[in-house]
């Protein structure tokens, strides 16, 4: 399976900079992140490793070789923006992609209705697309990408229109795609997702890569303070310790809260506080930070850098 490799790679669009010298690698059998908010820079440098643009300076290398043509075929690019055709029957439409990426039109046709009985879509074959909700045409264009066996799978926001049955379907075959050996990139700015599936992260600000490497690594670059409380009672507690500079809050609910204790505050501290307002806790617990809090401390340093 093919080694990924994008090398200090730049875009700019008229007067906007949209991929600013970034660089990061894709392994086999393991996931890449590449995360960020909307108009970060994802879906550019996407379109860079999949041949659909060029990059203005920089190189995108499969296995050692510039990308070009040869290197589509041995791609699966799954767009955030969908590309099927809403008059043409399912079935035809698989075929046709499947014959497109090499596949005979009785291998794509086989393979086609293997899939759409895998996805639970057996009776969609002869349906036109514009017939299936939303989250329907989503598996049908998954199928489309990964009919082929492609040695390279680059996922753009693939969960989008998925209720959670069958986001967890999808999630599932992704799993499986990996544990075949298959290099597979996936795009979000959904954080507790990249979290769910990746063992690698790349994080992207302002068209600029901010932080990058194992999950595993990176999280633990940020030690353990952030704190997670189930509590019974007034949260009243939680604007006290803010007031006093003791914490930032990430997620706030009705019994349930996550913050990043400041300025080393000791865990103690704030567990007595909380004591003495609330009528029960049912979890006090350090940990890690989660990706969105590690995302806002580094592409907020960033800007403060800039």
């Amino acid at each position: 399976m093919p080694h990924l490799r994008v090398e200090e790679v730049s875009k700019q669009y008229e007067k906007v900079l949209a991929v600013d010298r970034v660089s990061f690698e894709a392994k086999p059998g393991r996931i890449l992140g590449i995360l960020g908010p909307n108009g970060a820079g994802k879906t550019s440098t996407i379109r860079m490793i999949t041949y659909i643009t060029i990059p203005d300076s920089g190189q995108v290398t499969l296995d050692g070789k510039p990308v070009g043509p040869w290197s589509q075929q041995r791609m699966g690019y799954l767009p955030e923006e969908r590309g099927l055709y809403k008059a043409m029957k399912v079935g035809e439409q698989l075929a046709y992609f499947g014959e497109l990426k090499g596949l005979s039109h009785r291998e794509a046709v086989k393979t086609a209705k293997r899939w759409l009985e895998r996805f639970e879509g057996k009776d969609w074959y002869g349906r036109k697309t514009q017939e299936l909700s939303k989250g329907m045409q989503q598996k049908v264009q998954f199928i489309a990408t990964i009919m082929h066996e492609p040695e390279l799978l680059i996922l753009d926001e693939p969960f989008g229109g998925l209720d959670p049955i069958n986001a967890d379907l999808l999630r599932d075959v992704i799993m499986e795609l990996k544990s075949d050996g298959r290099t597979i990139l996936f795009a979000s700015h959904r954080m507790e997702q990249v979290e769910q599936l990746c063992d690698d992260i790349c994080l992207i600000s302002g068209g600029r890569k901010v932080l990058d490497g194992s999950l595993r690594e990176v999280k633990r670059q940020f030690g353990r303070d952030t704190v997670q409380v189930d509590f019974e009672g007034s949260d009243a507690f939680l604007d006290n310790l803010v007031r006093d500079g003791l914490i930032k809050v990430s997620v706030q609910s009705k019994a349930h809260a996550e913050f990043r204790l400041l300025n080393g505050t000791s865990p103690r501290t704030v567990l007595e506080r909380i004591l003495a307002t609330v009528d029960d806790i049912s979890r006090f617990e350090l940990v890690e930070p989660p990706l969105r809090e590690i995302f806002v401390q580094v592409a907020g340093q960033r800007e403060v850098m800039a």
